[in-house]
């Protein structure tokens, strides 16, 4: 993706939640979707600080909290460890490697996400599944 295609989503999403797009938020986004690797926020920061040296860690943690809100990029939590942001806004599971802490995003057809939602007891309601597989990547 382009960064005027960056830009442009930036925009409408920040737009159609009643906020403006800023210098902040378009490096913040940058940051995550310039790797695709589910960085943390201390991560993010430090790109962001090679872009623009004033920013702050706060700084930081607001665009990402708003970036999340207008659904730019999803909250990854894996156990005892820092929240990581994912780009990547389909369904998908992630396999975390073990030995070198690497997260790979694992994609879910929608035939395994139909299988997975009839698993649950009738009545209830899915909105998001968060899988998440745990090993060792292959070499």
């Amino acid at each position: 993706m382009n960064n005027e295609v960056r830009s442009e989503i930036l925009h409408q999403k920040l737009a159609a939640s009643g906020l403006r797009s800023t210098r902040q938020r378009e490096i913040v986004y940058d940051a995550i979707l310039s790797k695709r690797d589910h960085p943390t926020a201390d991560e993010i920061f430090v790109r962001a600080k090679q872009e623009m040296s004033t920013i702050s860690l706060a700084t930081v943690y607001n665009c990402l909290d708003t970036l999340v809100q207008c659904d730019l990029v999803k909250q990854v939590h894996l156990e005892r460890e820092s929240t990581r942001y994912c780009p990547n806004l389909t369904e998908h599971a992630h396999f975390h490697d073990n030995e070198s802490g690497t997260i790979y995003d694992v994609q879910l057809d929608p035939e395994t996400i139909s299988k997975l939602t009839h698993l649950l007891p009738e009545g209830f309601d899915v909105s998001t599944i968060d899988i998440t597989f745990r090993g060792r990547a292959a070499t």
